[in-house]
């Protein structure tokens, strides 16, 4: 029974957590947003309180198997994650950095894709693309089951890949922050980052605004490289705020069956 407690308590935690990272995280660059280019989410209210909606439901489902995880990590020694930088050589704390995004983009590119299969766009990542165009708030707007399939991963790789512990905490802030920044409508970081030879192999807002624009490309999460692997990279997409508020009002019923037929495509 304290197991059990234990466990409850920690998932209970972790759940906390994650819907208090996606907040501020959300509630900051929404403000940015405010600030830079203010009106961009005009009309857009109850667009943003569905998509606040669904991600709080998803912050449990990713907390919950985390708080598993992290209980495990700490009173049982599962997993191969490590408090002490020196227990292995410095120079494999940022290959694993990489290693952890390369295989999260991995697994996200294909669960991504596999979603815009016409059957499971119209069962669970229909919500995601509800929002049209997505806000800074959209970026854990998933149906359940969607989030379901996003929320395993990482709770799978500290059993089979060792991290440090702040290189693990790394890895979430920057899974939380291209989450939300490549949903904001607008680029925050600077032209050569994503405009020079860099850009040509990491995600941004510009090479996800053009998924959400046209569905059937650009489904990677943090690189490039198995869009363009596959041929599924189309570049980059164009930010016009008078067009993004226009299309915010015009938002249909209609919009959505197109969509789901672009999702087949």
């Amino acid at each position: 029974m304290d197991i059990a407690l234990a466990i409850l308590a920690s998932a209970i935690a972790m759940t906390v957590i994650v819907g208090v990272r996606y907040v501020a995280a959300s509630a900051g660059f929404a403000l940015a947003t405010r600030l830079r280019h203010p009106g961009l989410y005009a009309g857009q209210a109850r667009q943003i309180r569905m998509e606040i909606g669904w991600s709080l439901a998803s912050a449990a489902i990713y907390g919950i198997p985390a708080g598993i995880v992290a209980w495990g990590w700490k009173a049982q020694g599962w997993t191969r994650i490590y408090a002490d930088v020196h227990a292995l050589p410095l120079w494999y704390v940022p290959v694993s950095v990489f290693l952890y995004l390369f295989l999260h983009d991995t697994w996200f590119y294909w669960t991504h894709r596999a979603m815009h299969v016409p059957a499971l766009f119209r069962r669970y990542h229909a919500v995601h693309h509800a929002s049209r165009p997505p806000t800074a708030w959209a970026a854990m707007s998933f149906h359940w089951g969607e989030a379901l399939s996003g929320a395993i991963v990482i709770p799978l790789l500290v059993f089979v890949i060792p991290i440090q512990v702040g290189a693990l905490g790394l890895v979430l802030t920057i899974m939380t922050v291209m989450g939300v920044t490549n949903h904001m409508g607008w680029e925050i970081f600077p032209a050569w980052m994503w405009r020079g030879p860099l850009g040509a192999w990491l995600i941004t807002a510009s090479h996800h605004q053009r998924h959400h624009e046209r569905y059937g490309c650009n489904y990677g999460l943090y690189f490039r490289f198995w869009d363009r692997l596959c041929g599924t990279d189309q570049g980059l997409g164009r930010f016009d705020p008078a067009a993004r508020r226009l299309g915010a009002r015009r938002s249909s019923a209609a919009d959505q069956r197109r969509a789901v037929g672009d999702a087949g495509a």
